[in-house]
């Protein structure tokens, strides 16, 4: 069984190719930029060439992307963009309009004289490109997909808070990281961002979805050094979001998420330590432009830091500056992988034929 794993986050979008014939280490492994980075540099080029701007595609992940079009709008450049392009950069499309942005159809922008820039999460056409060029098949069984997804906040509703509600409910609702994997065609309608991403991978094969911070906490739980413990504190810091766990096993005592640009090395400490102690509240985080604190179930684990706590993610070396005494996981040898370990995971809980095949080179299930 082969499994096509992506993990697309803001910075990178991480790629694992799982073969159950390979051992992990030998599978195709590979780290490159995120869609937002990649379309960010095609608007930066228009902008160098003084070119108008065509977005097409789907609502994709914004960042890098979003903050090129500002400096394109700013810099005296006309954007045309679609209205499922447009949703990329903020959901309310009169909101879009405002930034200088012409919402216009598909019939509108096809015969427009324009740099022309696809918004998409997935390019299974790219990375199929890349396999061939080293005589790999690009035949899957399946298909990982994982992102962060705000959702449609409706009119006046933080995306924040309402990112972090989805989150809050799909803890209450069983409490185990594998509850955040889901078959493709099952996602919340209010999940714009991961639903377009499944309708891009529309070729057949089976696809599962999940949150890229539970993906990633639970991929951190196959570090020799973290498996097995009873309980454990995981932080995934990564480029744009930092998701914090207490976990017995799986299970979720306490979460938090905040932006990674928006915290010191001194509060990840003090986050994480009040985290583990059952005190972190869900207003401090918020107030402080984060998303939110939960406390799911505290009886699950002791007060204060475990014996285990792992760090993950791209941004992990803020963590050396504190005083906590954290393992950098990195299972299987490879940290950036991470997220992908946890969506074959999720793949294989909500597609139990692949179960066997994902335990054979996995290993026991975490948790």
């Amino acid at each position: 069984m082969r499994i096509l794993a992506v993990d697309m986050g803001t910075g990178t979008q991480d790629i694992l190719l799982f073969d159950a014939d390979r051992t992990v280490e030998n599978s195709v492994k590979m780290v490159l930029p995120s869609a937002t980075e990649i379309a960010a540099r095609r608007i930066r080029r228009a902008a160098r060439d003084r070119r108008d701007l065509v977005l097409t595609g789907d609502v994709a992940g914004g960042g890098p992307c979003a903050w090129a079009l500002e400096e394109f709008l700013r810099g005296g450049g006309r954007a045309f963009a679609t209205p499922e392009a447009a949703q990329t950069f903020d959901d309310d499309l009169e909101r879009v309009r405002q930034m200088g942005v012409t919402v216009v159809s598909d019939d509108e922008v096809a015969h427009r004289d324009a740099e022309r820039v696809v918004l998409r999460d997935l390019d299974l056409d790219a990375i199929g490109a890349v396999l061939a060029a080293f005589e790999e098949p690009a035949t899957i069984d399946g298909l990982a997909l994982g992102c962060l997804d705000h959702g449609a906040a409706p009119p006046g509703v933080s995306d924040r808070l309402f990112r972090f509600e989805h989150l809050r409910r799909t803890v209450e609702a069983r409490n185990d990281l594998l509850a955040f994997a889901s078959r493709g065609d099952c996602l919340p309608h209010y999940l714009t961002r991961a639903r377009a991403m499944v309708a891009a991978a529309a070729d057949g094969a089976p696809v599962a979805f999940m949150d890229t911070g539970p993906a990633a906490a639970l991929g951190a739980l196959h570090d020799e050094r973290v498996f097995g413990a009873e309980e454990a504190v995981v932080l995934n810091l990564g480029n744009m979001h930092l998701l914090g766990f207490h976990l017995h096993g799986r299970q979720v005592a306490s979460l938090f998420e905040h932006h990674t640009g928006e915290v010191s090395a001194g509060q990840v400490e003090r986050f994480t330590r009040r985290l583990a102690e059952g005190t972190l509240a869900h207003d401090e985080i918020f107030e402080s432009k984060g998303h939110g604190a939960y406390h799911a179930d505290r009886a699950l684990v002791r007060s204060g830091l475990p014996e285990a706590v792992a760090v993950t993610g791209p941004r992990r070396a803020k963590v050396r500056e504190t005083g906590l005494r954290a393992c950098y996981a990195s299972p299987f040898g490879d940290m950036m992988i991470s997220g992908c370990f946890g969506l074959l995971r999720g793949f294989a809980e909500v597609f139990p034929e692949a179960h066997d095949a994902v335990a054979h080179r996995l290993g026991a299930l975490p948790g």
